[in-house]
């Protein structure tokens, strides 16, 4: 073990493996040494690496229906399915549905998110709240999409607000549950440093509390975003004539699979656009306040 520093001295004090020691050495100004980083953890091989599964799952399928292993009516290859696409994008219909299913998910999600970091804050900072609201918030959960859609036409009909609505309250669950539980264990001893400096109420969660959640914050956003693109599609069967849900399901009574499948691929892909978008603003957040 190295010898503690000789004052006035203008060695550098080093380790066992002859590297300049953390704690002994004068002219370290504490940041941190530059950590080793792997070929995973670079973004472009990254991205590689996590296009092989998608291509080799294309080629299988290429592979199965070119072989003739499944009737085309059932899986129909991916030029057919391709094909369906460029029909549709002809007709002016793929990017109006896409439009429309997008702009139905970000104001549902916004909406839910929004009332769920609230109720959150509520029921994970005050034990009244937490006893008032839980109980209750914890049955609703349990409540399948599709079970609201007929109470949600009956009250506020066949247009966009039942939409949007139930697509809310599946965006809703996902921040409340999430964020709730992460504010119940803040540091007591943060929270008392943000009062020293005066800040109380609505200042201190938005200026100690909240930042200090703001990875569960960030998972419950991306979890909701995941669940507003599901209840889409239950959202959409409120007699909607517009948007890719409406387009599974017309598909599915005409016998459309080549649509069916292009839907879903349009789902899973501004599915994954959309939480990449919010993994972006996670960095920033993060580097920002935590």
């Amino acid at each position: 073990m190295s010898a503690p520093p000789v004052a006035g001295t203008s060695t550098p004090i080093l380790d066992q493996e002859g590297r300049p020691h953390r704690a002994f050495n004068p002219f370290d100004n504490g940041s941190p040494r530059p950590s080793s980083k792997g070929p995973l953890d670079r973004r472009g091989t990254r991205t590689v690496v996590g296009l092989l599964l998608p291509l080799a799952l294309l080629a299988l399928w290429q592979w199965v229906t070119s072989a003739g292993f499944v009737a085309p009516y059932q899986l129909p290859s991916p030029a057919s399915v391709w094909d369906a696409a460029v029909d549709l994008a002809q007709r002016g219909l793929l990017g109006q549905y896409v439009a429309i299913s997008t702009q139905r998910v970000l104001i549902g999600f916004a909406i839910g998110s929004a009332i769920g970091l609230v109720l959150s804050a509520v029921v994970g900072l005050s034990r009244l709240g937490d006893a008032l609201l839980a109980p209750t918030l914890g049955g609703i959960r349990s409540v399948p999409s599709l079970a609201w859609v007929p109470l949600l036409i009956l009250w506020m009909g066949i247009g966009e607000d039942s939409k949007i609505t139930l697509i809310a309250i599946g965006a809703f669950f996902p921040v409340y549950t999430t964020v709730a539980a992460a504010l119940r264990h803040v540091d007591a001893h943060l929270v008392e440093v943000g009062r020293a400096y005066g800040l109380r109420g609505v200042r201190l969660f938005a200026g100690v509390q909240l930042p200090a959640v703001l990875p569960s914050v960030v998972s419950g956003l991306r979890l909701a975003m995941a669940q507003s693109w599901l209840f889409l599609v239950a959202a959409e069967l409120i007699a909607s004539s517009m948007g890719l849900g409406f387009l599974l399901v017309d598909s599915g009574n005409n016998g459309r699979v080549d649509r069916i499948i292009l839907a879903i691929i349009a789902l899973a892909l501004l599915g994954k656009l959309t939480d990449s978008l919010i993994g972006l603003a996670e960095k920033y957040l993060l580097k920002r306040w935590a």
